[in-house]
């Protein structure tokens, strides 16, 4: 065949790509609790539904023109089911120099463009301390950040459902993407949010600060309110994030499709006849409300 030895490079790229970061990041992964991006992938999809994109994007290295080594980009993207609702997912990968994304590495797939296009709801699984010094090194200067993204990712959140999980700790922009959603999630003891690790907060006022200090479950979720929810496993996550979406709508052109919810549709609480006190100082139980008025076991 006239064009084998590229096809052959081609898949070797792909198997390479499949690799990762090298089975050293994959065990470090393990180690500290999480899972790899590709078997979150597989974890919250439905079973054959993931369709990769942008697969090949990455930076290779050649000796005497022949492919040695191929660090592909650090977000794996694609197409996936969950619950039958078609979505993008978008899942940053530690194990390739801890998810920073960086320049100069080909074609860079965007996932938020895709969504966009397709009107489809984006699903982010962030791993990733954002951007890189290795970039500057690289170009030789610094760039002023234009916010073009963020305008984009606002459009986003006007048309289809955005959904964010922190599943481990998130700097930079990947901490912006854990806020601009509709519904957000992290991990118990293994997710934090920050602007900036503990090294930068060192460099620049001098404080030894722990991951955990600067953005953990503790003050994100329950003292901030920057993260809405908590999952006691990246398992647990996955199962909010599929309940989510359940209730949504794919776009605001769609209408949120139909269940059987198993609850009866005329279903009469008398308990509601007393469960507010006529004295406005007396206390009650508001859950004890919405399990009246919400179907069962959907809040």
């Amino acid at each position: 065949m006239v064009w084998q030895n590229e096809i052959n490079e081609l898949n070797k790229r792909l198997e390479m790509a499949q690799g990762m970061g090298g089975q050293e990041g994959i065990d470090r992964q393990h180690s500290n609790g999480k899972l790899t991006v590709r078997e979150r992938v597989q974890a919250i999809s439905d079973p054959g539904t993931f369709k990769e994109l942008s697969a090949l994007a990455g930076s290779a290295r050649y000796e005497d023109n022949e492919l040695v080594a191929f660090t592909p980009y650090p977000r794996v993207i694609g197409t996936a089911h969950l619950g039958g609702m078609r979505v993008m997912l978008d899942g940053g990968d530690f194990t390739v120099r801890g998810g920073a994304g960086e320049r100069g590495t080909g074609s860079q797939p965007s996932s938020l463009k895709y969504a966009l296009q397709w009107r489809i709801p984006l699903v982010r699984l962030l791993d990733a301390v954002g951007g890189s010094v290795r970039t500057f090194e690289q170009i030789g200067r610094t760039y002023l950040p234009d916010g073009g993204g963020t305008s984009k990712a606002v459009d986003l959140l006007n048309e289809v459902p955005v959904v964010s999980a922190v599943l481990g700790s998130v700097a930079g922009l990947p901490a912006i993407e854990a806020c601009l959603c509709h519904f957000s999630v992290m991990v118990k003891d293994t997710s934090q949010v920050f602007a900036g690790g503990p090294p930068v907060v060192k460099a620049a006022l001098g404080y030894d600060v722990t991951k955990e200090d600067l953005g953990d479950h503790n003050s994100q979720v329950f003292k901030t309110g920057v993260i809405d929810n908590l999952a006691e496993s990246e398992e647990e996550a996955f199962k909010m994030i599929r309940q989510f979406l359940s209730y949504m709508p794919s776009s605001v052109w769609k209408k949120p499709g139909r269940v059987d919810t198993h609850d009866n549709p005329i279903r009469k609480e008398d308990g509601l006849l007393s469960i507010i006190p006529r004295r406005s100082k007396r206390k009650y139980d508001p859950y004890k409300i919405l399990e009246y008025v919400m179907d069962h076991d959907s809040f």
